[in-house]
């Protein structure tokens, strides 16, 4: 798929996705023939330098996997740097405030513009001149703007959040929300469930896309907020899915062999 095709169907179509914490090329070859339509890259939890950042988008979308990128804060600044390292979405995090929105929607789709002239245009609605506007538009087509919903204050400014022009879609961080519900970690508990509930179908109703980061296993939950109509689907990480195949297979050799696997050895964690 290639970004621009991503970009509209961001809106439009089920997307499935999962987080890829590892630089090592190997992992391009293993995703680019199973049936994702784009990684996610995380530079807010995971110590990720920009050209290895600019490698691993280059890299993930040659091979047909656009690729959406976390910036470590709601910066336009970082929001431009990504882009400019190839990344084909950007997702920004910890947004409460419409008028950051419109922050990274400036930062992303009306590259280079900056100062004065994008804060008018964008907050006073200033028109451009028609050829400053064309070249804008057929310079950042197809690149995606995205924010994680992850507050109680987001859930409360979640209308004019949405109402933004220019935003594509959210995404629910569920650690963030429900230690700010004061449920922490408690993906099952009936007020996270609700408040995930309501971020998609407001959403949905406004055309854009939405998803939740399903860190935790649950299919059934996954498959819940699907038929409610989140249509970007982020399934869990390269590391977590990782640990729980081999710890699937290692429990089955040591059970098949007589051995406990209260006998492995634990090690600290630096």
């Amino acid at each position: 798929m290639s970004p621009h095709q991503f970009a509209e169907a961001l809106r439009t179509r089920r997307l499935y996705g999962t987080l890829i914490a590892s630089p090592s090329p190997h992992w391009i070859v293993a995703t680019r023939d199973l049936p994702l339509d784009f990684v996610f890259l995380d530079t807010e939890h995971l110590p990720m330098d920009r050209l290895w950042l600019a490698w691993m988008c280059r890299g993930y979308t040659a091979a047909g996997l656009p690729v959406i990128v976390r910036i470590p804060t709601p910066d336009p600044h970082w929001a431009s740097m990504v882009v400019d390292g190839g990344a084909s979405g950007v997702l920004a995090p910890y947004v409460e405030r419409p008028e950051q929105v419109r922050a990274l929607v400036g930062a992303v789709k009306f590259r280079p513009l900056k100062g004065d002239r994008l804060r008018t245009r964008l907050e006073e609605s200033t028109p451009l001149e028609t050829q400053l506007e064309h070249y804008l538009r057929q310079r950042n087509q197809g690149l995606a703007v995205l924010v994680n919903i992850e507050s109680v204050p987001a859930l409360k400014a979640l209308d004019e959040i949405l109402a933004v022009e220019g935003l594509d879609g959210v995404i629910v961080g569920p650690h963030d929300l429900s230690c700010s519900l004061g449920i922490p970690e408690q993906y099952e508990h009936p007020q996270f469930v609700q408040a995930v509930d309501q971020v998609i179908q407001a959403a949905r109703r406004r055309g854009l896309g939405a998803g939740v980061h399903a860190i935790w296993k649950n299919l059934d939950l996954e498959i819940r907020w699907a038929q409610l109509g989140a249509n970007i689907l982020l399934h869990s990480a390269d590391f977590l899915l990782f640990r729980d195949r081999l710890l699937d297979d290692l429990q089955q050799l040591r059970n098949a062999l007589g051995d406990s696997t209260a006998e492995t050895t634990s090690h600290p964690v630096v």
